[in-house]
């Protein structure tokens, strides 16, 4: 099963929940309210939208996730790859680190990464 698609403004709502969760409805209201200036009704209408695409469910006014940040990341980066660099990996790296240059325990985590892909 693929990853349901969260969008920006419903991604800034989720990182508030996976702080949080789980959350009665109205403890997330007001959260939404502090830390994204939303309305009452603009935070109803996105856990609603959220729990028609199978994102989080709210039962008994407790709001929770059913995807978790890193697979809502994973999904966001491979329809990056796919959609930018035609599905390469490898194009994509290069254009990343052309304009930032890595720190060396940045490369040894990188290469840690692969030999740990390579050993499976």
């Amino acid at each position: 099963m693929s990853t349901p698609k969260v969008f920006e403004s419903e991604y800034r709502f989720c990182l508030i929940l996976w702080e949080n969760e789980p959350v009665k409805s109205t403890a997330l209201v007001k959260l939404c309210k502090e830390r994204l200036g939303w309305s009452k009704a603009t935070t109803y209408t996105v856990i609603k939208r959220l729990c028609e695409r199978g994102v989080i469910r709210s039962e008994d006014a407790v709001v929770s996730s059913l995807v978790s940040k890193e697979e809502v990341q994973a999904a966001e980066i491979d329809e990056l790859v796919e959609k930018t660099f035609e599905g390469s990996l490898p194009a994509f790296i290069a254009a990343f680190t052309r304009h930032s240059k890595l720190k060396p325990e940045e490369v040894s985590q990188l290469r840690q990464m692969i030999d740990r892909f390579e050993e499976e």
